[in-house]
This record gives C-alpha cells, structure tokens and sequence, in this order.
C-alpha cells in the first residue's frame, strides 16, 4: 500500500481541483447543474481515485484506479473544451488548464509503469 498524501501526483491533483472550482465560480448560474457541476465532479475523481487506489492490496488493483483517474482528465479537458467553445472561459485559461492536465497524465502513467 502507498500513502496518497505522499504522492506529489495527489497533491497536484488536488490543486488542480481548486483551479477548476475557482475557474467555474464564474460559469453562468444556468450551468449550476451542467457544465459546472460535470467539472467539479471529474476533477475531484483524479485525486479521489488516487487515493482510493492506494489502499488497495495489490498493484494491479491500484493501476485500475490510476487508470480511471487518467480517464477523468480527459473527461475533464473535454468539458473545458465545451466550455471554451461556449465562451464560459478564455482561450489563455484553457490552455494553461490542459497543460496542468497533460501534466497529471504524465506524472500518472509514469508512476503506474512503476507498479509492475
């Protein structure tokens, strides 16, 4: 087992959590329940599933949960990009949100190749 509080993918993770909770703060009240709330949810499951993955057992079961944390920043990006295209955020916000992104993606596949 790890210590999620540990791993600096946790921790940057769980920063870019507070970027997107500051970022859609500014989101139309209409998208309360829509964009802003998809959002908030994928960003909390990249460090959640970090976490969570840490407790587990055996490395394999870990890996799974890394996986599903790589697959919420493409969740995540995904719903940035909507929301650029629906002028909810600035081109310059998005592109320093995905780099942070691409980071978490990076920094994650590296430290799961290490489990095998």
């Amino acid at each position: 087992m790890h210590r999620f509080k540990d791993l600096e993918i946790w921790k940057y993770s769980r920063e870019f959590c507070t970027d997107i909770y500051s970022i859609t703060s500014t989101f139309p009240d209409f998208e309360k329940f829509g964009l802003t709330n998809q959002l908030r949810r994928a960003s909390v499951s990249i460090p959640a599933n970090i976490a969570e993955g840490c407790s587990r057992s055996s490395n394999k079961d870990f890996s799974r949960f890394l996986e599903i944390a790589i697959g919420s920043t493409y969740e995540v990006e995904t719903h940035l990009l909507i929301s650029c295209d629906l002028g909810f955020i600035k081109q310059d916000d998005l592109n320093t949100l995905v780099l942070k992104l691409d980071r978490i993606v990076k920094m994650t596949s590296k430290f799961r190749s290490t489990l095998f």
